[in-house]
């Protein structure tokens, strides 16, 4: 059952990507010209995303007991102790709803540039994410991890304060009118994003399993 599943949601995912790869492909076409960079760019831009969200539905279908029941340890490394494993079912949840969020403000992101996303629900997938990254750095702020964890620890409050100042950047957009900010706002998320995912393959190594 889950290996049919599984299956689908690739099925999914790589219809999904090219429908949208040859959507936003258009809708960034001026005059039925674009440069080769420009598409290059814009390609990977899209991969990515879709890429991000296919993963967040092949990952939404295991509960955060399963998740947890395997941690990322391997044949060679020791057993988690009791605080390891305490911090990670505190993280855990907070991880979920910061991964979701950033699903969503990115696929948002280029169903606007696509002419499927109006700007106000731009705004407010831009705002509640912000508001969920908020929320998620004072959550892992109040958690205390073991010594073996405190690096990570660090590091992952990093990435969420890249995923806020790229909705703050991003919602710049919405007070002069400029999607440039929407430009400048993509590096500091996909940051973020590449160091969570870093971090979470230590964490739980069957969240991101290898390509």
């Amino acid at each position: 059952m889950a290996q049919r599943r599984g299956k689908a949601v690739r099925v999914l995912g790589a219809s999904s990507s090219h429908s949208l790869i040859r959507r936003i492909l258009s809708a960034a076409t001026f005059n039925g010209r674009m440069s080769a960079s420009v598409a290059t760019a814009i390609i990977a831009l899209s991969i990515v995303m879709v890429g991000s969200a296919v993963h967040l539905l092949g990952t939404s279908v295991r509960s955060a007991g399963e998740a947890l029941v395997h941690p990322a340890t391997a044949a060679s490394t020791p057993p988690l102790s009791a605080a390891e494993e305490a911090y990670l079912r505190a993280l855990w949840p907070i991880h979920g709803d910061v991964e979701r969020s950033a699903v969503r403000v990115s696929l948002g992101t280029i169903f606007y540039k696509t002419g499927d996303l109006e700007r106000t629900a731009l705004k407010g997938r831009l705002e509640t994410g912000l508001s969920v990254y908020q929320k998620a750095e004072a959550q892992i702020s109040e958690l205390k991890p073991p010594p073996s964890f405190a690096r990570a620890h660090e590091e992952y409050l990093a990435a969420i304060r890249l995923y806020e100042q790229a909705a703050v950047e991003a919602l710049k957009t919405f007070s002069d009118g400029d999607d440039a900010h929407l430009v400048v706002a993509h590096p500091l998320s996909q940051e973020g994003s590449n160091k969570i995912r870093e971090i979470g393959g230590r964490f739980w190594r069957d969240e991101f399993p290898p390509n």
